[in-house]
């Protein structure tokens, strides 16, 4: 192939990505605001400018669509995670660890929406709910290994229990989260970190 007739492929190729983007992004948008379920492909080609014929062209149904776009949330959950996970926070006081781990993981949540609709939606097929798995696990594993450093001396079983229950206890306050106004938003997340900086503190000392 030559130069000159690579060119319309490449060419080709971009427009086929940048309309997949779309699509996903439209995706990411309908899903947060109706749910997986109640989501159909036609309103997803619509927020995305596109038609059904369009969409079909990339994806073959919704659970290709909601597929790819958990592949892109674990994609960014992991830039977000070495933010807020790196190894060197389990040196700080307990109030600034936590500050230095969940604010960047809300300002995910927060961000994206999308994910947070597909990790607590319960219709999910059964491939789906596997492909969530990796972004659920993530939280748990960088968690233990930052309180294994922070506490060389714990018992190991004791310490994956704890960052169990810590990411649980988070989860469980996540719907207050993403529910929460601009304005509230704050308070929120400040009776987040007192929720865990109070479970963590009696686990395994400040």
């Amino acid at each position: 192939m030559t130069d000159d007739t690579a060119k319309p492929v490449r060419k080709r190729q971009a427009r086929g990505e940048k309309r997949m983007a779309e699509l996903l992004d439209a995706a990411s948008e309908v899903f947060a605001a109706q749910g997986y379920a109640k989501t159909s492909t036609n309103a997803i080609a619509a927020a995305a400018g596109a038609s059904p014929g369009t969409l079909y062209q990339f994806f073959k149904n919704k659970e290709a669509i909601a597929d790819a776009l958990m592949e892109r949330y674990v994609k960014r959950l992991r830039e977000a995670h070495g933010e807020a996970f790196d190894l060197s926070v389990a040196g700080l006081p307990l109030e600034e660890m936590l500050d230095r781990i969940i604010d960047p993981i809300v300002a995910f949540d927060r961000a994206n929406p999308g994910y947070y609709a597909l990790l607590s939606d319960p219709h999910l097929s059964a491939e789906l709910a596997s492909a969530k798995r990796p972004a659920q696990k993530l939280m748990f594993e960088r968690l233990d290994q930052i309180l294994e450093k922070r506490t060389p001396g714990l018992d190991a079983e004791r310490r994956t229990r704890t960052a169990a229950v810590a990411v649980h206890l988070f989860r469980g306050l996540l719907p207050m989260i993403m529910a929460a106004s601009e304005q509230e938003l704050p308070a929120v997340v400040n009776e987040t970190k007192a929720a865990l900086r109070a479970y963590l503190a009696s686990s395994i000392g400040n």
